[in-house]
């Protein structure tokens, strides 16, 4: 099983030996590609060969490229991450709208139930109790928008009421950078089971390519928003990218069990493929997170 997030941030060149991944810098280490689940290039002086990208890409190993300010820009997405894609495609471009309207009306819930649980946990009362109500007046769709309220009554009680995820602070460049991250892992596991990212449950905006992995993700941004909130960064380098990587790394309980983060997102992925394939939202499965 696949574990190992790798993050290449020097000058380096990448090749493929005899099933490893070999990075030649200073020094040459080699990683057994089986153990990589992501690969994160960080410094824009690293090359590597076709013949390890080709193979990257056949064992669904997720790739991400940074700027030169060290943010990710780009993510390889394979052609066909599974070998029946195109029974896969016509299933989602004909999934049922009342399912999928179910499907997400549970997911803002969860969402929202995880933000109440994190503001119960950091002792926000009055804010917690008013997402509790929230959760009781969600209704189909959630077309009375008690997510986009949640949200707001939740970054206040989070990181303070003069914050904003529009401010070019460290704390939003943390947020946006552990939800790239966390979004990357969600299209890995969408393309792996051999949908598209494009086609979304609500999200539907024509300049995203990851509408539904935008989709699948947003229970699982509070565990980024935890790990910023302990933080409390007054710079954004990389000791502190290091940490919301290893978000993926994190122990949650799914399904009866406890799982790294990174199998537990392979988990949810499928029973959320399996209740939109099977029109029973008694399939999903959401994370807990107990300290």
């Amino acid at each position: 099983m696949s574990w190992r997030i790798v993050v290449i941030s020097r000058r380096a060149k990448l090749d493929l030996k005899l099933n490893y991944l070999v990075v030649r810098g200073d020094t040459t280490t080699k990683i057994y590609l089986s153990e990589i689940s992501t690969l994160l290039i960080e410094s824009t002086a690293v090359s590597m060969t076709a013949c390890l990208m080709s193979e990257l890409i056949k064992r669904k190993i997720k790739v991400i490229f940074c700027d030169e300010q060290r943010n990710p820009t780009a993510e390889v997405v394979a052609y066909y991450g599974s070998h029946d894609s195109s029974s896969k495609f016509k299933k989602q471009i004909s999934w049922n709208e009342d399912i999928k309207s179910e499907i997400w009306t549970e997911i803002v819930i969860e969402k929202i139930r995880k933000q109440r649980e994190f503001l119960v946990e950091i002792r926000r009362k009055n804010e917690s109790d008013l997402l509790g109500e929230y959760l009781n007046e969600i209704k189909f769709r959630d077309e009375t928008n008690r997510e986009g309220h949640a949200a707001k009554v939740y970054f206040n009680a989070v990181f303070g009421m003069g914050f904003t995820r529009i401010l070019d602070i460290p704390v939003n460049a943390a947020l946006n950078y552990g939800y790239t991250i966390l979004l990357s892992a969600f299209n890995r596991e969408i393309v792996a089971n051999g949908y598209s990212t494009i086609l979304g449950l609500f999200h539907d905006n024509m300049f995203n390519p990851f509408n539904l992995g935008s989709d699948l993700m947003e229970p699982f941004r509070i565990l980024i928003d935890r790990v910023v909130l302990q933080m409390q960064p007054e710079k954004f380098e990389q000791e502190e990218k290091i940490q919301l990587i290893n978000v993926l790394n994190q122990e949650i309980k799914i399904d009866g069990r406890t799982n790294y983060v990174n199998n537990a997102i392979k988990i949810y992925c499928k029973s959320v493929f399996n209740a939109l394939n099977d029109n029973n939202i008694s399939l999903l499965r959401f994370y807990t997170y107990e300290l």
